[in-house]
């Protein structure tokens, strides 16, 4: 169990970096006007949470899901920051934008998994 855990923690640790140094790339491309990074994270996040559902069960390496998929991923993929970013926007009376906001983050995100599981699945096909 500690073993487990202490995978959890270090993925944990390199998916909060990435994610750190995401917010700071899109607030210097993009400027503080809407949440592009959480965006992008969950997004990409989805995407590799797809290829790796179907690497991890094609290669019988799911052992590697503790520190891949609850730690790197877990770490790297906002949904709290999400919450507070739609919140916010609310809140500014941006209601339009909020709600454009949730709805487009959780499509794109169910299409990025369904894309990244599609697509390895075909490599490995």
């Amino acid at each position: 169990m500690i073993l487990t855990l202490s995978q959890v923690a270090l993925g944990g640790a390199i998916g909060a970096s990435a994610r750190y140094m995401t917010n700071v790339a899109a607030m210097r491309l993009f400027g503080p006007g809407f949440p592009w990074a959480t965006v992008a994270v969950n997004v990409v996040g989805s995407f590799l949470m797809g290829v790796l559902v179907v690497v991890l069960a094609h290669k019988d390496a799911t052992r590697l899901a503790p520190f891949l998929m609850t730690g790197v991923l877990g770490g790297f993929t906002t949904f709290s920051a999400f919450s507070l970013d739609a919140m916010t926007l609310w809140e500014r009376g941006q209601t339009g934008l909020a709600a454009g906001y949730v709805l487009g983050s959780v499509a794109l995100s169910l299409a990025a998994i369904v894309a990244g599981m599609g697509a390895t699945r075909w490599v490995f096909a």
